[in-house]
């Protein structure tokens, strides 16, 4: 895929949804980090219901705390890995407030120190919170960066960098958003929606689906 193709297709994306952000719910750094450990193998809706309910009680790493694992996991318990999660997120807790003063860490490095916060948590955080121009490579960046021709790669980390060289710089604080919605909505996995999709004349995905239109 050349650089014009790459342009117009984020400049399509952008005239669409000027404003893309996470559908995770969260009204700080500390909340939306909570949220992105819980969303792992679990869907958006599932975890704003959860975080719906815990969040009124429990938006600080001390409220957290205070909660105690048990009590922790009562507002968590219908998301899936629950246990791993909450352990996760009480070491968190305490990481915050003894290195951190109780805020968000906003570098890469201390990021993912924390337990639960991989690369792509940690590129969520820094992205959305943050506003760095990150690419979180979850299955539906993967997906849509191999299928279309954007960013071919084997891995994520290797679709991560070739997203983050071939992109054009005005786009790169919101493409991570504009090509999770794509792929959530648009092109999904089992049969892409290509005859409602408005980037279709410059995908380079050779089995086409028009099916549903």
């Amino acid at each position: 895929m050349n650089k014009q193709k790459r342009y117009e297709i984020f400049s399509r994306l952008r005239e669409a949804n000027p404003h893309p952000t996470t559908e995770l719910e969260y009204s700080s750094a500390f909340e939306l980090l909570i949220a992105v450990i819980l969303s792992a193998q679990a869907t958006d809706v599932g975890v704003n219901k959860a975080t719906a309910k815990l969040f009124p009680v429990a938006h600080t790493p001390e409220a957290i705390l205070d909660l105690g694992l048990d009590g922790l996991k009562q507002y968590i318990k219908t998301i899936g890995l629950y246990n791993s999660k909450a352990e996760n997120i009480i070491k968190t807790c305490r990481i915050l407030i003894e290195k951190h003063g109780s805020k968000v860490p906003e570098n890469r490095k201390d990021l993912e120190a924390l337990p639960g916060v991989g690369r792509k948590t940690a590129n969520v955080v820094l992205n959305t919170a943050f506003g760095h121009p990150t690419m979180a490579v979850d299955t539906h960046i993967f997906r849509v960066a191999n299928r279309t021709g954007i960013a071919p790669g084997k891995t994520p980390l290797e679709v991560e960098k070739k997203l983050l060289k071939f992109i054009p710089e005005e786009f790169l604080k919101d493409a991570h958003h504009w090509l999770i919605l794509h792929g959530r909505y648009t092109c999904i996995a089992r049969r892409p929606r290509c005859g409602s999709c408005l980037i279709e004349d410059l995908c380079e995905y050779k089995k086409k689906d028009y099916g549903d239109d």
